[in-house]
């Protein structure tokens, strides 16, 4: 897998290889985001990407690969 790059973060292979075990494990996008939320972590779309950010503060850490929209 690539890097994904959101306002200079970048997110690295080892956490999208996470993400990805995290949404094979879920039957829908809801779920996945609802266990995402269990980590400490949230989804946020934003003109057609999707952004991964950091819960409560919702910091940013980067933006998923367009094929994962």
């Amino acid at each position: 897998m690539g890097q994904a790059i959101a306002t200079g973060a970048t997110i690295d292979a080892p956490f999208l290889e996470f993400l990805q075990r995290e949404r094979a494990k879920s039957l829908s996008p809801r779920e996945w985001e609802f266990r995402l939320a269990g980590y400490g972590y949230a989804i946020k779309d934003i003109d057609g990407r999707q952004i991964v950010t950091s819960l409560p503060q919702g910091t940013e850490i980067g933006t998923l690969p367009e094929t994962w929209a």
